[in-house]
């Protein structure tokens, strides 16, 4: 599956399929919370946070990526990612794009 965040594929001829979308929700266990919150008193990357929304990115990518493939998708063209907080200390993150078959 090729996935790109422009509305071609250079050499490409595209036939689209439509929006495909994919999206988990994230949280960390309390305890991390609570390390990650001493860290703002301090300064710095808030580890923890970075890694939950990489993991989160690449959970709403293969879902992307699933959805587009029962469409018999070739690629996805147009890759956009959205997050935004549901609650305290969760986060949602989505990933979507126009399915795209080559002709």
């Amino acid at each position: 599956m090729i996935l790109v965040n422009t509305d071609f594929i250079s050499g490409k001829d595209l036939e689209t399929l439509g929006l495909v979308k994919g999206s988990t929700i994230q949280s960390k266990h309390i305890g991390q919370d609570i390390m990650q919150s001493f860290k703002t008193v301090i300064g710095g990357e808030l580890k923890g946070y970075t890694e939950m929304m990489n993991t989160a990115r690449a959970l709403a990518t293969k879902r992307m990526c699933e959805e587009a493939e029962k469409l018999g998708a070739d690629g996805i063209v147009n890759v956009r990612y959205s997050s935004a907080a549901v609650m305290q200390n969760a986060a949602e993150v989505i990933a979507y794009g126009t399915a795209v078959k080559f002709k």
